[in-house]
């Protein structure tokens, strides 16, 4: 089999979408289904091309997304909120769906990037296994590093349903995670204002 690299350079073996088929056949047999009744004929089809869709942040360089920048601002140099964001993710530990939005600012150093750029970046993290507090940090740093921001600040407020369909089965529960690098980290003022703009 081929072997691929994951983001932490460890080689994997590369599973084929018929492995997967077949692997799906047997959870349904597990869980006491009949994979050859009508209903689920092709089920480990669908399912395998869900899977594909959720997780294809994995097929993805965040960071090629930010490459081209614009320069032409006359000069702006204060924060640029974009809000509600919305985030589909699944949590790593029960690959149970996360559903929330996410809010991002950051201060440009002189360029600025394409408004649709910054939500790709919010939805090739959030196409992975995750836990809420990582996609958070992984935003946050991506945008500083590629864009040379002055700062960054980002919130995440999301529904976690392996909280909310099994375990402590908390259907109101809520998660809310920021994060703060650069002017929005050292200056309480440049914060304060981000959070007064996202409560809006």
């Amino acid at each position: 089999m081929k072997l691929v690299k994951n983001e932490n350079e460890k080689k994997q073996e590369k599973v084929t979408d018929e492995e997967a088929k077949e692997a799906f056949v047997k959870i349904l047999k597990w869980i006491g289904e009949d994979p050859n009744r009508e209903g689920l004929l092709e089920t480990p089809k669908r399912v395998t091309k869900a899977f594909k869709e959720y997780f294809a942040g994995y097929q993805e360089d965040p960071k090629e997304i930010l490459n081209k920048t614009f320069g032409d601002v006359e000069g702006y140099s204060d924060m640029v909120v974009q809000k509600n964001i919305s985030v589909q993710s699944h949590c790593e530990h029960h690959m149970a769906p996360i559903i929330g939005i996410a809010h991002v600012a950051y201060i440009p150093n002189q360029r600025v990037v394409g408004l649709s750029k910054i939500a790709r970046v919010v939805e090739v993290f959030s196409k992975r296994l995750q836990t809420q507090e990582r996609l958070t940090v992984q935003i946050a740093n991506t945008l500083m590093e590629s864009l040379d921001a002055k700062g960054v600040a980002v919130t995440i407020d999301s529904t976690h349903q392996c909280m909310t369909m099994r375990g402590i089965k908390k259907e109101q529960a809520t998660t809310v995670t920021n994060f703060y690098l650069g002017q929005f980290k050292d200056d309480l003022s440049y914060q304060n204002r981000y959070l007064r703009f996202i409560a809006k």
